[in-house]
């Protein structure tokens, strides 16, 4: 029996290599891409070491041309994804008196556009299989918190949360849900980056802030994506679900 395909965008690192992990686990064939070409091939020896099926492709999200010839090359070996799992993003900590055009829109290339660039490919495949999931990484950033010296990737990350609504209804009569997670503070490279992030301080004080008592784990955000892309999930699609542990709901 063939295997189902999932294809994860900055799948190298974070959520993303472990949602590529939990996909693994799953049974599916995993198309691992990343910027990151070290990191990328890590992850696909790590699934067929614990005995799973995956490959790299290196993918930069901010190239068309890269985004249309990684599509062609998936398409042409496996026929359309079962499932696309758009995690690609950054999250630069720049002031508002240092907001260029050019940083702003650095941020929305990657972290908005970028989606647009991977899905328009792999849609019309999709649409005449009649059937595939697209599982869109948002953030509570975009969807209910405001992030201080983070106005563009507050701004791109709400966006993705119209894209998941805009898809899901253009792509629902061709049988293909499209969902979006937004996480809470994750244990990722992202936040544990002083320079751009909490830092590893901040990221364990964090923890007295979140009604479940701890930062969540990438592993936290790729079983809901996981998920999302089953049968479990069949009724669900234009929905940004909330991973935060609790934190956006307790009044402290």
């Amino acid at each position: 029996m063939t295997k189902p395909t999932v294809l994860i965008t900055g799948a190298g690192i974070g959520i993303g290599r472990a949602t590529a992990t939990a996909f693994a686990g799953a049974g599916y064939h995993v198309i691992v891409t990343d910027i990151l070409a070290a990191e990328g091939t890590a992850a696909v020896d790590e699934i067929a070491q614990a005995g799973g099926s995956a490959e790299f492709h290196h993918l930069d999200v901010t190239s068309t041309e890269n985004a249309d010839q990684v599509a062609a090359a998936v398409l042409a070996a496996h026929g359309p994804p079962d499932c696309v799992v758009a995690n690609a993003g950054i999250a630069h900590r720049v002031p508002l008196a240092e907001m260029t055009d050019e940083k702003w829109d650095h941020t929305f290339e990657v972290d908005l556009k970028g989606i647009m660039r991977l899905v328009r490919p792999l849609a019309p495949a999709m649409r005449y299989r009649g059937s595939g999931a697209i599982v869109c990484i948002s953030s509570i950033s975009g969807l209910c918190y405001g992030w201080d010296e983070h106005v563009q990737y507050n701004a791109a990350k709400a966006g993705v949360l119209g894209l998941v609504r805009g898809l899901a209804i253009e792509l629902a009569k061709d049988g293909i849900r499209v969902m979006g997670i937004a996480p809470g503070l994750i244990r990722t490279a992202q936040s544990l980056s002083a320079e751009h992030s909490l830092g590893p301080e901040g990221v364990a004080a964090a923890a007295d802030r979140i009604p479940l008592g701890r930062v969540g784990e990438p592993d936290d955000i790729a079983d809901v994506v996981v998920f999302l892309a089953s049968d479990k999930a069949r009724y669900m699609t234009g929905q940004t679900i909330l991973v935060d542990g609790g934190l956006t709901v307790w009044q402290h």
